[in-house]
């Protein structure tokens, strides 16, 4: 037996190296990948410290739809008279896709360091580099001023004859505001304050909140999973299943079907015959019985054992009296009665009445019942 339990013991020590090797094996290009795609920076589904994810959560709590977009063609499909496109430096354009999208209907908000801005928001002029740190307002803007100070900077701008500037920095200011052929458009330098990491400092969570949920629906521009299709003005939505699935998981669910077939084939060769073992000991139905009687005692139930009782005798009367095995203890209490020609109400007190008080009720009922299979027997 030791002998045994030792072959035992190392084969199952083997199995688990095994097991330990094959998930090695089939995590580490998905945790030497994992650096390359986790961060999308500005994404709405990111949950990194770089996306956007509780940005979207908050505006969806305040009753603004946002739709999470991945090519211009999307964006100018998604875009309405009450919309508001929000670009950020996560968008990969050229000068054709965002000469489409400055014709789109709805407002804009442009975030961050985004290509050819004098397309997208023509009328505003670079100033220079500003450092991104916590900066007052210093406006009258409603939305910045409702916001207070905020974490801003990246670029300083110099926007159009009436337009509104904010958050200055240098000569310039962070934040430019205007209105040209009915779009309100917003320009930022830097979109820390829109990120899962900054969104809770300051005043970066309303500021954010005031500019992207200024319309009831915001058509979230993010950068697409291939780049190539920024500009094939293809939507998301004619994508197969399959092309949704990073690389790095198909290979890893591969390893992992080729490991469990390799484990099932190696385990399968060395399945032997069915022992069948003979019980050390034999234990006689009338011990069985007594330790369950004991065991009852030992813990007062006497309902269980008094439903034990009167279910066995119910079991053993229903054949004697003609009934299915599917009879109520009803029906062969009122079956009984009228065998032996007792009055139905006792009958039906002793195979359906409530527990036994005590061990003394319990063992009178024991008696009651072996006298009326007894006296059904004779019958």
């Amino acid at each position: 037996m030791t002998a045994a339990n030792a072959t035992r013991g190392r084969r199952a020590a083997w199995a688990t190296l095994l097991v330990v090797l094959v998930l090695g094996a089939a995590a580490l290009p998905v945790l030497l990948t994992g650096g390359q795609s986790a961060g999308r920076a500005l994404d709405p589904a990111d949950t990194s410290l770089n996306g956007g994810a509780a940005l979207a959560r908050l505006l969806e709590a305040h009753g603004v739809e946002v739709a999470r977009v991945e090519t211009p063609a999307a964006a100018m499909s998604a875009a309405g008279p009450y919309t508001l496109l929000l670009v950020t430096e996560a968008s990969f354009l050229d000068r054709g896709t965002a000469g489409r999208l400055a014709v789109a209907f709805g407002d804009r908000l442009v975030v961050g360091f985004v290509p050819y801005l004098d397309v997208l928001a023509p009328g505003v002029r670079e100033d220079g580099q500003a450092r991104t740190r916590s900066r007052s307002p210093r406006c009258v803007l409603p939305e910045a001023v409702r916001a207070g100070d905020a974490y801003t900077g990246g670029t300083s701008f110099t926007g159009p004859p009436g337009s509104t500037g904010c958050y200055p920095a240098g000569d310039g200011h962070t934040l430019v505001r205007y209105t040209t052929d009915g779009h309100t458009v917003t320009v930022l330098g830097d979109a820390s304050f829109m990120t899962n990491l900054r969104l809770a400092e300051d005043g970066n969570a309303a500021l954010a909140l005031n500019l992207a949920g200024a319309r009831p629906k915001l058509v979230w521009l993010a950068e697409p999973d291939d780049p190539a299709e920024a500009g094939a003005g293809t939507d998301e939505q004619t994508r197969s299943l399959g092309d949704l699935i990073p690389g790095g998981v198909k290979w890893a669910v591969l390893q992992l079907v080729v490991a469990v077939a390799v484990a099932a084939l190696w385990r399968g060769r060395r399945l032997g015959p069915v022992v069948v073992e003979r019980l050390p000991v034999v234990v006689r139905a009338a011990e069985t019985v007594e330790g369950r009687g004991r065991l009852y005692r030992s813990r007062r139930a006497r309902d269980r054992a008094a439903l034990a009782l009167r279910a066995a005798a119910a079991d053993r009367l229903a054949p004697r009296l003609g009934l299915p095995t599917t009879a109520t203890a009803e029906e062969v209490a009122v079956a009984a009665a009228a065998r032996t020609g007792r009055d139905p109400e006792p009958v039906l007190a002793l195979l359906c009445g409530p527990p036994p008080g005590d061990d003394t009720a319990l063992v009178a009922l024991a008696a009651h019942l072996d006298t009326l299979e007894r006296q059904v027997r004779d019958s």
